[in-house]
């Protein structure tokens, strides 16, 4: 079981970065839940989406502490690192986190989105970025899955699955 949450600000793709792990974990036989929180402004303001990936049924689709914690912005990270449980993970775009003194009870991962984005040349692939980091740093995704992999992100654009690839590729442990 995986409680996970992708955090940032409106636009960066978190929302979408979780629908598209839901539906990758439900092709692969998985039960799934998502949630979304952001605030009213379209573009700009705070916008998080909670999942919860398991086996067995979901107790909750609003976990009380996480296991994993995708963050694209410093001010995300410093807002909901408390939440993750000692031994969990989280995966910082180090593109817009700076320098931090990250937990010692948990794993880290950074991802360079910016250069990510830049090399394959899909400017809106940031968040397949980081979600190709998280699952280099949780194993929770079998990239051995091409097919299901490539007919889950490709869906929204060509490009993606270069970009969650590459953000695989590329994830560095900060920890």
């Amino acid at each position: 079981m995986a409680d996970i949450m992708f955090a940032g600000i409106g636009g960066q793709g978190v929302l979408t970065a979780g629908k598209m792990l839901i539906q990758i974990a439900a092709e692969d036989g998985k039960n799934v839940c998502w949630t979304s929180e952001y605030s009213a402004e379209m573009r700009g303001g705070t916008a998080l989406c909670r999942v919860v990936i398991t086996d067995d049924d979901i107790g909750s689709p609003y976990p009380d502490r996480l296991d994993i914690l995708c963050c694209m912005t410093e001010d995300a990270y410093h807002t909901y690192i408390d939440q993750v449980r000692p031994g969990g993970t989280v995966v910082v775009n180090s593109s817009l986190v700076g320098e931090l003194d990250y937990r010692k009870d948990v794993f880290v991962y950074g991802i360079d989105t910016i250069a990510v984005t830049e090399k394959t040349g899909n400017k809106r692939g940031a968040n397949l970025a980081l979600l190709g980091a998280m699952a280099k740093g949780t194993k929770l995704i079998d990239i051995e899955k091409e097919a299901l992999l490539d007919e889950c992100l490709n869906k929204k654009g060509k490009g993606n699955l270069e970009c969650f690839k590459a953000g695989y590729d590329q994830a560095v442990s900060l920890s």
